[in-house]
């Protein structure tokens, strides 16, 4: 290393032990409030990975910040009361994960910064005016992975080319999905697959969906995002199992907890992000002034366990391809 390279790596890392210490010190202990319209229940590695990089930023619980969580339990009703018991709490910034709460925390507020985190086009959802310049009091980091759907499919058939018929699991939530599914159709009729949706909105509709698609003779299965889909991965990716259909997710979480694959953002590493959101509004940066982030990276992760499990081989040059294996 030259003495130049040294002389600024030492810089760096002074001035964050500075920021570090200037914060603790300054006796201000910022409000964050965390809102999501899902479950808190398997989160846990989300919600972590956005604490830890607050400490690397020199942010730590109980010292300088307080977090209030708040879960909506896929109870999208409850999302207006808890974003303005957030607002009656002062919180000075509001973190929202998931398209719905990040709606609900706008609504209530138009003063408080608002860090989101969603899955789909925050400009088609309406709550920023542009990706380069939001407006208003709103940032923050989408992972696009709504928009991966045709993928997704394209992936699974290399995986089974014999997929044909693809059923998947949905959600009703207004016109925005009604258009997803609408692209999702064609997006499989041009590879070649019937596509069959099936609604669900209660677990144990979750249990005659797969009924319904083993009866109409169903190969393949997929979910359409949603708080309520995701907090039911667990039950998903059983049953896609027993059932022995190949399953494709926008997750590694569904994979890890038994998909067969899946392709999509990072989330973990996008949690990281809303915390330098966070740092940088803080610091006193305007909302406005930062743009909605979009990943620059994707994972396709395959698990030869469940592979194995439902009678499906992979081709070598497609499991070469994965950035992840689970065995």
């Amino acid at each position: 290393m030259n003495r130049k390279t040294f002389c600024l790596a030492l810089s760096a890392v002074l001035c964050s032990l500075c920021f570090s210490a200037e914060a603790q010190q300054s006796g201000k202990v910022w409000r964050i409030g965390y809102l999501s319209a899902g479950s808190r229940l398997g989160a846990e590695a989300r919600e972590e990975a956005f604490r830890q990089r607050l400490r690397e930023l020199g942010y730590v619980e109980g010292q300088n910040i307080t977090i209030e969580y708040r879960y909506a339990e896929s109870n999208r009703d409850k999302l207006s009361v808890l974003a303005g018991e957030l607002v009656s709490l002062k919180v000075d910034l509001i973190v929202a994960v998931t398209t719905l709460a990040a709606s609900a925390a706008k609504k209530t507020t138009g003063t408080i910064p608002i860090v989101m985190r969603l899955p789909g086009d925050p400009v088609e959802d309406g709550l920023v005016a542009s990706l380069a310049r939001p407006a208003g009091n709103i940032t923050g980091v989408t992972s696009i992975i709504i928009q991966l759907g045709g993928k997704r499919l394209e992936l699974l058939k290399e995986l089974v080319p014999t997929l044909s018929r693809m059923a998947i699991l949905w959600r009703p939530g207004g016109q925005y999905v009604l258009k997803r599914l609408k692209e999702m159709e064609a997006e499989s009729r041009s590879l070649g697959i019937q596509f069959r949706p099936l609604e669900v909105r209660l677990p144990n509709e979750i249990d005659e969906a797969f009924r319904t698609a083993s009866k109409e003779h169903a190969n393949g299965i997929t979910t359409m995002r949603d708080p309520f889909i995701v907090s039911q991965r667990k039950r998903i990716v059983d049953l896609a199992i027993k059932s022995r259909l190949p399953s494709t997710f926008d997750d590694t979480e569904f994979v890890e907890a038994g998909g067969l694959m899946s392709y999509g953002a990072n989330l973990i590493e996008l949690q990281r992000r809303l915390a330098t959101f966070v740092d940088k509004i803080f610091k006193g940066t305007k909302p406005a002034d930062l743009p909605v982030e979009q990943p620059i990276k994707f994972e396709f992760v395959v698990n030869l366990k469940t592979a194995k499990q439902i009678g499906v081989t992979i081709p070598p040059n497609v499991l070469a391809r994965a950035d992840k294996v689970i065995k």
